[in-house]
Formats: structure tokens, C-alpha cells, sequence
């Protein structure tokens, strides 16, 4: 089931303001940038870079996502591993909000997110 109309409005601007946080310096973007999207119950934070071959093309590189269990009341967190699977994130495998998925992704304890 996915987020309300007032759950997916905070989640995005909660997200907003903490890629905010996070991008590169605007002389980088071109290069290297943050991006997020929310769909159906999911939050995902990626990066955006040029494609090696053709920079006038740019590609996603998925950095973590939160999936939200209602009947639980919790967000699962997942990391993307070589084999571009989802996978739970095991020092944090769920949180109890998104503020708190957002501290484990900055926090990164075991550099799986950001490297």
C-alpha cells in the first residue's frame, strides 16, 4: 500500500532537505549529484553522473532506500550491493521513521551507501 498524500509530502521534504545537506558543491553537480524519489511506499537516494561514454547522458547509481511496513509502523533499510540487489542494511536493518533512516544513511557506519 502506498504512503498518503500527507505521509509522502513529509517524506519528500525531509529527503529534500537532507540531499540538500549532502550534494556537492554546485560547480561539481555537473559531475557528481544527489537526486531521491518516493514511490509507492519506497524512498530511494541515488547519485547522478555522466555516462562514461557519452557525458551528455546521465545515469543513476542507487545509494540506499527505506521501504515502509505499515502493518509494523517501521521503515526496512536497504542497501545496493555489487550485484545490484537490495539488501537489508545489518547495523540498521529498520527504523522506526525517516528522520532515522536519513541518520543511519549519513552516519554510513559501514561505508556501504556512500563509500
Amino acid at each position: 500500500m502506498a504512503l498518503s498524500e500527507f505521509e509522502r509530502k513529509k517524506c519528500e521534504k525531509e529527503v529534500r532537505a537532507f540531499i540538500e545537506r549532502r550534494r556537492p558543491p554546485p560547480h561539481v553537480r555537473n559531475e557528481l549529484d544527489l537526486g531521491f524519489r518516493v514511490t509507492g511506499q519506497s524512498v530511494e537516494i541515488y547519485e547522478v553522473r555522466p555516462l562514461w561514454r557519452d557525458p551528455d547522458k546521465k545515469v543513476e547509481h542507487a545509494v540506499a532506500k527505506a521501504t515502509y511496513v505499515k502493518a509494523r509502523g517501521v521503515w526496512k533499510v536497504y542497501w545496493q550491493r555489487a550485484d545490484l540487489k537490495w539488501h537489508p542494511y545489518d547495523p540498521d536493518p529498520e527504523v522506526s521513521s525517516v528522520p532515522a533512516f536519513l541518520a543511519v544513511v549519513d552516519r554510513d557506519q559501514h561505508a556501504c551507501f556512500f563509500g
